[in-house]
C-alpha cells in the first residue's frame, strides 16, 4: 500500500492541502477586512473553506487505501484535483468581494498557503499516473495469460 510510489503521491498531495490549516494565503500590515481582521487570511477565515480544504485532505487519503480498485482509485484522484482549484478560486472570490479602499491601501503579501494548491495538483497528476501505469501494467499482462 504505501510501499507504491502513487500513494506517496497522494499522501504529499493530502500534506500539501493540511497546509492550507497552518500557512495563511496572504497576509496584511492592517485589518482592512472582515477577513483580515487578524492581518492574516487563511482557509479557517469561512466555513465554506474549511469544508473544501477538508476534502482536498480527505479525497487523497482514501485514494491510498483504494490500491485494490485501480479504475475507482483514479476517478477518486481525478476528483480530488478540483478541491485544490476550488479553495483557489473561492478564497479569490471571498477577498475581492470585500475589495474595500482599506483592503485596496493595505499592503498585502502572499503567503505560502497560497502556493500549497498548485503542490497538491501536481502531487495529485503524479499519482493519477502512476496509478495509471499500475493499470496498463495488469492490462498487459492479462492480455498474455
Amino acid at each position: 500500500m504505501i510501499q507504491r510510489i502513487q500513494s506517496v503521491f497522494y499522501l504529499l498531495a493530502a500534506l500539501c492541502a493540511a497546509g492550507l490549516f497552518v500557512f495563511p494565503i496572504v497576509s496584511s500590515d492592517k485589518a482592512a477586512s472582515p477577513f483580515l481582521e487578524d492581518k492574516i487570511f487563511n482557509v479557517q477565515d469561512h466555513i465554506g473553506l474549511i469544508i473544501i480544504a477538508a476534502l482536498a485532505i480527505l479525497l487523497p487519503l482514501a485514494a491510498i487505501f483504494l490500491f485494490k480498485n485501480r479504475p475507482l482509485q483514479m476517478k477518486l484522484g481525478s476528483v480530488s484535483l478540483l478541491f485544490p482549484l476550488l479553495v483557489i478560486g473561492a478564497g479569490v472570490w471571498m477577498f475581492l468581494k470585500s475589495g474595500t479602499a482599506e483592503v485596496q491601501s493595505a499592503n498585502i503579501t502572499q503567503g505560502i498557503g497560497l502556493f500549497l494548491p498548485i503542490g497538491v495538483i501536481l502531487f495529485g497528476i503524479l499519482a493519477n499516473r502512476f496509478v495509471k501505469k499500475d493499470e496498463d501494467l495488469v492490462k498487459s499482462s492479462d492480455r498474455l495469460r
